[in-house]
């Protein structure tokens, strides 16, 4: 699905709900807003500021990373386990194309589980709201974890190393906590 004019505001609203709520694919949102669907493509050939695969593991590779930076693209968020294969992170990297990796930009799913498992731990409930805001704290942090350690560790702004090294960090220092090492 290809929608020129952008996703956002009502938009935006929609194609969230398609998932999460019914189920749909975004062909039903190309029908809602009169977009262009292409069944049987990938989307990466579209030019874009942002890219963000979502779909499925190495659905992006180094091909489509290539023909995503000759067409503009300035940033890749991954939001999904793994979607760009090594080669297409690699890529995107030579080129100086900002990158999220799914470990820290998909974090966010794996966060409201640990909250939900607290407010149940704790009999408590918080409202979306609260929730969001201890959600937008996390994903802060994360992020400013990722900019500390890439540059602690010689790879200033690089998101992928950031996100690597501090999670093995974290845990080498669990292991040694619990005598393991």
């Amino acid at each position: 699905m290809v929608d020129p004019a952008g996703i956002a505001g009502e938009k935006l609203a929609f194609m969230a709900k398609l998932w999460t709520v019914h189920r749909k694919s975004a062909k039903a949102y190309a029908e809602k807003f009169g977009c262009e669907w292409v069944p049987d493509r990938r989307p990466w050939e579209v030019p874009c500021d942002i890219a963000m695969p979502t779909a499925m593991e190495n659905e992006l590779d180094g091909a489509h990373a290539r023909v995503l930076i000759e067409n503009g693209c300035m940033a890749v968020c991954e939001g999904a386990n793994m979607p760009c294969t090594s080669e297409a992170v690699h890529v995107f990297q030579d080129k100086e194309v900002l990158f999220a990796p799914g470990k820290a930009a998909n974090a966010g799913g794996v966060s409201v589980s640990g909250l939900e498992m607290t407010q149940n731990s704790l009999r408590l409930a918080w409202t979306r709201e609260e929730v969001d805001n201890r959600l937008k704290m996390i994903m802060k942090s994360i992020h400013g974890t990722c900019l500390e350690v890439s540059g602690k560790y010689g790879s200033p702004g690089n998101y992928v190393a950031g996100a690597n090294i501090a999670g093995f960090v974290k845990v080498v220092d669990a292991m040694l906590d619990q005598g393991v090492v």
